[in-house]
C-alpha cells in the first residue's frame, strides 16, 4: 500500500510540474498583459485551456494613493474568435477552480469565460483591509479594468452575467459602464431600496404560493416556537458540535432562525410538503428546522461579512415580521437586526445610502440596454426585483422573464420551453 501511494504521489507530482512548465501561446499572451501576475494552468473538461491569475486593481478607483491589491480571476478559453462571458461574481470564485466548471451562457454560445472574484472575498482582499473602500463603485472599477485589459485578447462580443448578488453587480455594471459589454443577463437579482426593504415581508405573508401553503408555513413557525423549550437542548448541542458562535444569546438566535424559515424555504424551492406533521416527534421537527434554516447563517466569524457590510451600506436587505410568532417570542423588535447579528462593532458605523438604488432605477427606466432579467416566481428576492416595476412594453431590448413556481435556482436551462426558446433567440440576435 505504501509503495502504491508513493508511486501515485510522484506520478501526480510529475504531472503537476509538467502542467506548470508547459506554456501555450495563449498563456504567454496572458502573462504579457500589464497588471496580470501569478498565471497558473487549471484542469478543465469544458475549455481548451483554463487559468487562474491575479489582476492588479486599485484599492480606491478615485485615487492611486491608496495602493493596489490582487483580484483572483479565472479565465477559460474556447477560442479568441468566440464571445466572452465576464462573470460579475458577487462573492467567492472558488467554484471556478473545479475542472467541470462552465457557465450556462458559455455552454449555450460556446463562449470564453472571465470569472472575477469580488473584492474583499477569499483571495481578493486588500491589505490592510480598510472597509471604506468596499463599495459597489470600486468593485465596478475592478470589472471595468479587467474588461479593458482582457479585451486586448478577446476581441469578440462580451456578455456580462451574474447570479443573485452577482446579478445585482451585472445590473450595476451595465448602468455604470454601459458600453463595456454587448449583452447582460442578470439572474435572480434584487434591487433593494433600504437595509430592510419592506417588500419581502408582505410577499411572504400574502403573495407567494397559495394561501394553504402560506398557512402551513405559518403553522410550522408557530409549532417550532411552541416546541422551543424541548428543542433548545438539541439546538445548543447542534451549535456546539459545529463550533458556531453568535453575537446574540442562542435563545434569540433560535427565534431568528424561525423568522428565517419561510424566506429560506421559498428561496430554495423546498416543497411545503416536507414540513413535518404536527404529531411528528421533536427530532423530526428539529431535523427539518436545521435543513431549512440552519443557524450557520447567523454565526461569526462569517465569511460573508463583506456582503453584510455592503448590505448595510448600499445594497440593502430584507426585514422580518414578528407577527406570526409574537405570542411566543421574547424579541421586542427585529429592526436593525442585520448590524446587530451579522456585523462586529468595528464595521457597524456605516449608514445606508440609497444613491446606488436611485441611480440604477433611473438608468433602467430611461435607457434600453440589451439586458435580460430572470427571476423565480416563488423566490422572495423577486419581491425587490425589477420584475415588480420595470415596464418593458415600450422597450425594444430589455426583457424580464419570471419562471412559474421558480425559486432562486431559476436559470435559462430550466425555464419553460417557450421562454427558453425566446431568451436564446434574443441573445443569439444580440450576439450576431
Amino acid at each position: 500500500m505504501k509503495k502504491l501511494t508513493i508511486s501515485i504521489f510522484f506520478a501526480l507530482s510529475a504531472s503537476w510540474l509538467t502542467a506548470q512548465t508547459v506554456s501555450t501561446p495563449f498563456m504567454q499572451q496572458l502573462c504579457a498583459l500589464e497588471g496580470v501576475s501569478d498565471v497558473k494552468p487549471l484542469e478543465t473538461t469544458k475549455f481548451k485551456e483554463k487559468y487562474v491569475m491575479k489582476m492588479e486593481q486599485q484599492v480606491d478607483w478615485k485615487t492611486q494613493q491608496k495602493g493596489t491589491f490582487g483580484e483572483r480571476i479565472i479565465v477559460g478559453l474556447k477560442g479568441l474568435d468566440r464571445p466572452t462571458v465576464i462573470v460579475t461574481e458577487g462573492y467567492f470564485a472558488d467554484y471556478g477552480m473545479n475542472p467541470g466548471y462552465e457557465e450556462e451562457l458559455c455552454q449555450l454560445f460556446d463562449a470564453n469565460v472571465v470569472l472575477c472574484e469580488y473584492r474583499y472575498f477569499a483571495e481578493s482582499v486588500p491589505q490592510p483591509t480598510n472597509w471604506d473602500y468596499m463599495t459597489v463603485d470600486n468593485s465596478l472599477g475592478d470589472y471595468h479594468h479587467t474588461r479593458q485589459v482582457l479585451g486586448q485578447l478577446f476581441k469578440g462580443k462580451w456578455i456580462s452575467t451574474g447570479i443573485s448578488k452577482g446579478g445585482q453587480t451585472t445590473m450595476f455594471y451595465r448602468a455604470t459602464y454601459p458600453d463595456d459589454v454587448d449583452v447582460s443577463v442578470s439572474y435572480v437579482a434584487p434591487l433593494n431600496r433600504a437595509v430592510e426593504d419592506g417588500r419581502h415581508e408582505k410577499f411572504l405573508a400574502k403573495k407567494v404560493g397559495t394561501k394553504a401553503e402560506r398557512d402551513s408555513i405559518k403553522a410550522a413557525m408557530q409549532e417550532l416556537m411552541r416546541r422551543k423549550p424541548a428543542l433548545m437542548e438539541l439546538f445548543k448541542q447542534f451549535n456546539t458540535e459545529h463550533g458556531y458562535q453568535f453575537y446574540l444569546p442562542e435563545e434569540d438566535i433560535y427565534d431568528y432562525c424561525v423568522l428565517e424559515y419561510p424566506f429560506a424555504l421559498w428561496q430554495w424551492g423546498t416543497p411545503v410538503s416536507t414540513i413535518p406533521s404536527l404529531t411528528a416527534d421533536n427530532q423530526t421537527w428539529f431535523s427539518n428546522f436545521m435543513e431549512v434554516a440552519s443557524p450557520d447563517y447567523f454565526t461569526y466569524p462569517n465569511r460573508f461579512q463583506p456582503f453584510d457590510v455592503q448590505a448595510s451600506r448600499e445594497l440593502g436587505y430584507y426585514g422580518y415580521s414578528l407577527k406570526p410568532i409574537k405570542k411566543w417570542t421574547s424579541l421586542k423588535s427585529t429592526k436593525g437586526y442585520l448590524k446587530e447579528i451579522m456585523l462586529p462593532d468595528s464595521v457597524r458605523g456605516y449608514d445606508f445610502d440609497p444613491t446606488l438604488y436611485k441611480r440604477t432605477v433611473k438608468f433602467l427606466k430611461e435607457e434600453d440596454p440589451t439586458h435580460i432579467f430572470i427571476y423565480g416566481e416563488i423566490d422572495p428576492w423577486s419581491a425587490s426585483g425589477v420584475c415588480t416595476w420595470l415596464n418593458c412594453k415600450k422597450k425594444e431590448n430589455m426583457r424580464v422573464y419570471v419562471q412559474p413556481r421558480g425559486s432562486h435556482r431559476a436559470r435559462i436551462s430550466n425555464m419553460p420551453a417557450d421562454m427558453k426558446e425566446e431568451i436564446i433567440q434574443r441573445l443569439t440576435k444580440w450576439l450576431q
